[in-house]
C-alpha cells in the first residue's frame, strides 16, 4: 500500500469528486459548482488520494481572518481509516500559516461521528442551524475552532506517543 498523499484538487479530479459525491450525499454538489470552487479566490479544496485513488477530499473558504469549512468527505469503505482527520488538519494547518485563527462549521445533528472528530481536533458546538439541511430538514450543529494553532499543538501532542522513533 502507497502512503496517503493530500494536495490540492484539480480540474483532473472532477469526475473522481462528482463519484465520491454521489456515494457520500443525498445532494451531490455538481461538476459545475466544483469548477466554480476552483476559480473561486477564498475557496481552498484539497483531495486525499491513496493508490492513486480518490478517497476523500474536504474544503474550506478564507475570508479575511476567518475560514469556514465547506465540505468534508470520504468514501464510505474508507472511513475510520485517519482520512477525514488527515483532511482536516491539513486544511487546519494551511489557514493557520496564512495568519487565520478560527475555524467553523456545520456539521448534522446526527453525524455523532463526524462531530467527535472535529470536537478532537478542538471544535466546540456552539449553535443549531434549524433544519439547515434542506433535503430533509434535518438541524446542523454550529461548530468553531477558536485557535486553530492550540488545536493543532494538542493533536499532534495526543497523537506523538502513537508514531514509532524518528516520524
Amino acid at each position: 500500500m502507497m502512503e496517503c498523499v493530500i494536495r490540492p484538487l484539480g480540474n483532473r479530479d472532477l469526475d473522481a469528486l462528482e463519484a465520491l459525491e454521489r456515494e457520500c450525499f443525498d445532494l451531490p454538489w455538481s461538476r459545475h459548482a466544483f469548477q466554480s470552487e476552483l476559480k473561486n479566490r477564498c475557496a481552498h479544496y484539497i483531495v486525499a488520494e491513496q493508490d492513486g485513488e480518490i478517497v476523500g477530499y474536504a474544503g474550506m473558504w478564507v475570508v479575511i481572518d476567518e475560514a469556514h469549512i465547506t465540505n468534508v468527505a470520504v468514501g464510505p469503505e474508507h472511513r475510520r481509516l485517519g482520512y477525514g482527520r488527515r483532511l482536516m488538519r491539513a486544511l487546519m494547518r494551511r489557514a493557520a500559516d496564512s495568519g487565520v485563527q478560527v475555524m467553523t462549521l456545520e456539521v448534522r445533528k446526527s453525524n455523532k461521528a463526524a462531530q467527535e472528530l472535529y470536537a478532537r481536533l478542538g471544535f466546540e458546538p456552539c449553535g443549531i442551524r434549524k433544519k439547515y439541511y434542506s433535503n430533509n430538514g434535518e438541524d446542523a450543529v454550529l461548530m468553531w475552532n477558536r485557535s486553530l494553532a492550540e488545536a493543532l499543538d494538542a493533536d499532534d501532542a495526543r497523537i506523538a506517543p502513537a508514531l514509532p522513533d524518528g516520524i
